[in-house]
């Protein structure tokens, strides 16, 4: 067979070699002339599958290594009999640690305690199941709102957007782009959100771009006491002035985690091993196992905060975007999309084993909830 796979899927070429021929290309740059012949293709979110993309080609199966399928024409696949599969969750952990780095460095910015404070969580899927368990890990108050899951299961631990947003310190979003329908996310954050936030509340998005109305946020940006942003309107282009308001501004890289990415991999070779019926011939459990060294926090006096910042540098990663303000508008596109391409290795927590003084129990567990090892010493 031949595949064409985004070269920003990790182990795509390793993974997918028992099939056939493996072709990388830049997300972007996958067009109709390059899957013409293809049996498979393989993408992330920057390539577009629509019925322009898949007209006229041999494809026999579609998967996006991603959580989100905003990006790919599922009607238009099942009209063609093109099988299709994605990776639910395969980045869940990435995004809940970063929403923990973020919680962590802003509450020490604004000289708060996260266990004095209120987190509200905006769908409550894969990646904000973890955010709440991430939340409670912190000894946080969570509220969670997710319309389509009380409709389904009728529990009330989630509320309505109102109750949420107006008792929220923190607000942060973990929704799938809705354009329509009575689930639409787009713009839901939005100038009468805005209005009904806490004054002082931080607002977080490391969901989709457009969930959110960067002009309404600008607008209100000095009622809010932070602004997280890692997803953008108009990706790759993004604006600068808007970028300027963010404490934490990244390249949409919360789920980037070497971990999930490789996992992200690994789902869709799976499934299509189901599809064509083959038996696996290719594993990233190794990948996945690697140690990356003790974190002492023993003489730490925020123990949770320093073995965090030194397993994942979320200040490194702001730092790389905030040039993309000096680039000419035409270029934007160019360094934001290699900043995702030249992403470093980022282990998630469990590769970490923190080590902690007798008098740090405390800190240990929560450690412990947020995913590394932990060890006590003397």
């Amino acid at each position: 067979m031949k595949i064409i796979a985004d070269i920003a899927m990790p182990y795509v070429a390793e993974a997918f070699a028992d099939f056939g021929t493996v072709e990388l290309h830049p997300g972007r740059a996958i067009t109709r002339e390059i899957v013409a012949d293809a049996d498979l293709l393989l993408v992330r979110s920057v390539t577009k599958v629509t019925p322009e993309l898949i007209a006229g080609t041999g494809l026999k199966f579609v998967a996006s290594a991603t959580s989100g399928i905003e990006h790919v024409d599922t009607a238009a696949l099942r009209e063609r009999g093109i099988g299709f599969a994605y990776a639910p969750g395969s980045n869940a952990n990435s995004v809940a640690q970063y929403v923990a780095a973020a919680l962590l460095r802003l509450a020490a910015k604004n000289g708060q305690k996260l266990a004095d404070l209120t987190l509200g969580i905006i769908g409550v899927g894969n990646v904000g199941s973890l955010v709440l368990r991430t939340g409670e890990a912190l000894g946080m108050r969570c509220l969670l709102n997710d319309p389509p899951r009380k409709r389904l299961t009728g529990n009330e631990i989630y509320k309505s957007l109102d109750e949420v947003v107006e008792a929220a310190d923190f607000l942060t979003l973990h929704v799938p782009l809705n354009r329509e329908g009575p689930d639409a996310t787009c713009h839901l954050v939005n100038t009468s959100l805005l209005d009904r936030m806490k004054p002082g509340a931080v607002l977080m998005n490391a969901s989709r771009g457009a969930v959110l109305d960067e002009a309404a946020v600008m607008g209100a940006r000095s009622k809010l006491g932070g602004l997280v942003a890692d997803v953008w309107n108009h990706e790759p282009s993004i604006d600068p002035s808007y970028l300027a308001l963010a404490d934490i501004a990244t390249p949409h890289i919360a789920g980037y985690s070497f971990d999930g990415k490789v996992q992200g991999t690994a789902m869709v070779y799976k499934a299509a091993c189901r599809f064509f019926h083959r038996a696996p011939a290719w594993s990233p459990k190794k990948l996945l196992s690697d140690f990356a060294g003790p974190i002492d926090v023993s003489g730490s006096e925020d123990p949770v905060a320093l073995a965090v910042q030194t397993a994942y540098d979320l200040a490194a990663d702001d730092a790389r975007l905030r040039p993309i303000a000096e680039e000419p508008e035409t270029e934007r596109g160019r360094f934001f999309d290699r900043l995702r391409a030249t992403y470093p290795k980022r282990l998630e927590f469990g590769h970490f084993e923190a080590r902690c003084g007798r008098s740090q129990e405390t800190q240990r567990k929560i450690l412990a909830k947020l995913g590394f090892k932990t060890k006590m010493v003397d």
